[in-house]
């Protein structure tokens, strides 16, 4: 699907198809936005070579796992973005990589699927952004999106708190295996946005010709979009760090319970050793052994195995053992 919205000097907006390129061409200081959702690669070479992109960065737009960056050729600006089609407070996410090419009067999106936040602009604020410059457009369509993974990311609060709960009142294998899933999601989570600060990162650093610094709007823009960033790497490593916390206190615990369990079998075992061994000796059925014959000697044997038991049971109650 292509869809395009010129905006003339004027004040009059357009909306079309890759038909609205012949206007833009004829009509100075008009903007265009034109955005290609799930288009062959050959179709979008063709768009993309009409306005004399550079090869490179036609090519890296058309990796399927590009990294995330930022590159400046004569004509144009080139943005990669990790966008997202989907995400839930569970973490479930669905990336897809957003690429921007942002000149002094069109920016041109490329995505394969629908992108929430390219949606939600296009049908509302674009034009108005448009009209002032396509890098604002850029920059918000960056900004919305950061806006949806904080947004689910704040849900997950609610459900990482209510896990940290149920880890404490009775923590089990299920519980650790969910939040070891909630890791793994978390780090690459946190990689996506370490790319996305470094993109802002530059933007604040150096003077790029389609993004320029010195307009205050567009540095505001830029700082905006570096703060909303900057919030989901603290956050994702916030997580990742309380997971972590989670899962080595779950470890201490399931270690402190076995370590009971271990004293008490231990205890045990001190107890029956020496009634173990007195039982051997008077096992050995020796022809010679002066005992044997003694008309009480049962009930002596028995009863200092008894005696020696209660000693150990209120030696190990006095030293708190069990």
């Amino acid at each position: 699907m292509i869809r395009s919205i010129l905006t003339t000097p004027e004040g009059k907006t357009y909306e079309g198809d890759e038909h609205l390129i012949a206007m833009w061409e004829s009509t100075p200081g008009s903007h265009i936005w034109i955005d290609m959702q799930g288009e062959t690669q050959q179709r979008e070479r063709t768009i993309l070579e009409a306005f004399e992109f550079h090869p490179m960065a036609i090519q890296d737009a058309h990796k399927e796992r590009h990294p995330p960056k930022i590159e400046e050729f004569e004509n144009h600006t080139l943005i990669i973005y990790r966008g997202i089609s989907s995400f839930d407070a569970e973490l479930n996410y669905l990336p897809q990589q957003v690429c921007f090419f942002v000149g002094e009067r069109l920016l041109v999106t490329l995505h394969p699927g629908q992108a929430l936040s390219i949606e939600r602009l296009f049908n509302e604020h674009g034009k108005a952004l448009l009209a002032h410059s396509p890098e604002h457009v850029a920059l918000r369509v960056m900004y919305i999106s950061a806006g949806f993974y904080i947004d689910s990311l704040l849900e997950f609060e609610t459900a990482l708190s209510d896990l940290e709960d149920e880890l404490l009142e009775a923590g089990n294998d299920v519980l650790m295996r969910k939040i070891i899933t909630y890791r793994s999601r978390l780090v690459k989570m946190r990689r996506i946005f370490s790319y996305h600060q470094g993109i802002t990162q530059e933007l604040t650093a150096y003077d790029y010709e389609h993004l320029p610094r010195e307009q205050s709007e567009t540095l505001h823009a830029i700082n905006d979009v570096a703060e909303r960033f900057e919030r989901l790497y603290t956050l994702t490593q916030m997580y990742y760090d309380i997971c972590g916390d989670l899962v080595d206190g779950y470890i201490s615990i399931s270690s402190h319970q076995l370590n009971i369990t271990m004293r008490v079998l231990t205890v045990i075992t001190a107890i029956f050793v020496p009634l173990t061994f007195i039982a051997g000796v008077y096992g050995m059925n020796f022809e010679n052994m002066p005992e044997l014959r003694y008309e009480y000697g049962y009930f002596f044997v028995l009863g200092a195995m008894l005696g020696i038991g209660g000693v150990l049971i209120w030696l190990f109650k006095r030293k708190h053992w069990f």
